[in-house]
């Protein structure tokens, strides 16, 4: 009976996976969509990204707390409800058109988000046997990649119109035309959103009827550390080194990612010469790329250090984004998608090896390389602006820098031997 109610508990928490990785990259899709149907500039279209992952940063701790009270059930269901609400405001936001009501909805859906990945990483590894752990994770995980190949192709089928009016056609155009246009526009995200957000809802039904097993966890610190403050032990960490460059290892890490991918579509069209809908499966192509990387990346940490494969990455995608800015046609595209599939195996890398030797703080430490995902909201605006002030490629030498860290960061840990890789996005 056990065994079918972990199996049941299993099947419900790995949906979480897909249903937060669909939705941060449909990201990408967003911005370019956003753009147009708001009248953004590049920067602007950049805090697409910089709700989402505010969220994240500004939720992670508040929902490790909110689940040490009320359970991982607890946790899951809030997340679930959050989620299903920012979707279903995507309705209204279309309807009214206003770019600060879709930033609003954003932060809502990712603030769910934030407590469905907080509470599924762990709890999928305390459901069965502790030895087959590693494997339940990264069999969750997988989900995740599908949902971030699947998640940029629905986007440019049922979101982009594939319809960009020139300048000179805006001209000649009424402002009523115009504004039939920019609301059909807008309007072509409230469908798929409102379907995810009532697939969300039936999510969280099933789970609320669901018997889910409550995973007790010790609490090992010492009376003595539970009387400091919270910040204290957060500089307390902070002055170790190797989680302190981790941390900021992590923040340029999910940077690049998001400012690499977030302006994909943007490349594509203006440089590669590419239709919006076209450019849309190129950029599944890179995401189908970054999961067959991942894999691939595992494997070949079995027989390679895995500090070296991070070193060797982070140098090859730095040779990849300097084509990307100095190449023309479809090259730089194609360069991109590269860097999508070396950038794969960086996270858990950089993760792991943060949180080495901290012993009884990991799980505090845990939280702040987790927070560094705030580099998402930071990175792409830099990128956007110089977009606006230069053009797309010379945006590309933004992530180079985030490449050059993460260089750094590997090369200084070197004579680490063995990583206990923890997949945690």
């Amino acid at each position: 009976m056990t065994k079918n109610k972990n199996f049941v508990a299993l099947a419900l928490v790995t949906s979480l996976f897909f249903i937060w990785g669909f939705a941060l990259n449909l990201n990408p899709i967003l911005i370019t969509h956003l753009k147009k149907a708001c009248q953004l500039s590049y920067f602007q279209s950049s805090f697409v990204d910089s709700a989402s992952y505010f969220a994240y940063f500004l939720l992670a701790i508040p929902a490790a707390q909110f689940m040490k009270r009320y359970g991982y059930k607890g946790g899951i269901l809030l997340g679930l409800m959050l989620f299903a609400t920012g979707a279903i405001l995507f309705f209204p936001a279309a309807a009214v058109r206003s770019y600060g009501f879709f930033l609003f909805a954003l932060f809502i859906l990712f603030s769910g988000s934030a407590f469905l990945e907080t509470a599924a990483n762990p709890y999928i590894t305390c459901l069965g046997d502790p030895e087959t752990a590693t494997h339940r994770i990264n069999f969750s995980q997988s989900f995740n990649g599908l949902a971030a190949s699947l998640a940029p192709l629905a986007g440019g089928l049922f979101i982009l119109s594939g319809k960009n009016l020139s300048k000179d056609q805006y001209a000649h155009m009424s402002s009523a035309q115009i504004n039939t246009y920019l609301n059909k526009e807008a309007s072509s995200v409230q469908i798929p959103y409102l379907i995810i957000g009532v697939v969300v809802l039936i999510v969280a039904i099933l789970i609320f009827r669901t018997p889910l097993p409550e995973i007790a966890e010790e609490d090992n610190e010492a009376a003595a550390d539970v009387n400091k403050s919270l910040i204290r032990k957060i500089f307390s960490l902070l002055s170790q080194k190797q989680l302190r460059t981790g941390v900021i290892a992590q923040f340029f890490y999910v940077g690049a990612q998001a400012g690499v991918l977030g302006f994909f579509i943007q490349v594509a069209e203006r440089v590669g010469g590419l239709g919006e809908k076209s450019a849309s499966f190129y950029l599944t192509a890179a995401t189908f790329g970054f999961m067959v990387g991942r894999f691939s990346g595992t494997f070949l940490m079995k027989y390679i250090n895995p500090v070296k494969i991070l070193a060797a990455y982070a140098v090859i995608n730095i040779f990849l984004l300097l084509s990307a800015v100095m190449l023309h046609g479809k090259f730089p595209v194609y360069a991109l998608i590269g860097v999508a599939f070396f950038m794969s195996i960086m996270f858990p890398t950089i993760f792991s090896l943060s949180i080495r030797g901290l012993g009884s703080k990991t799980k505090l430490g845990s939280s702040l390389v987790i927070m560094a995902i705030v580099g998402g909201a930071i990175i792409p605006p830099i990128m956007g602006k110089v977009f606006d002030l230069t053009n797309i490629q010379y945006a590309y030498l933004v992530p180079i820098v985030c490449f050059l860290y993460i260089f750094y960061f590997a090369f200084r840990n070197l004579n680490v031997k063995k990583v206990e890789l923890v997949t945690a996005h």
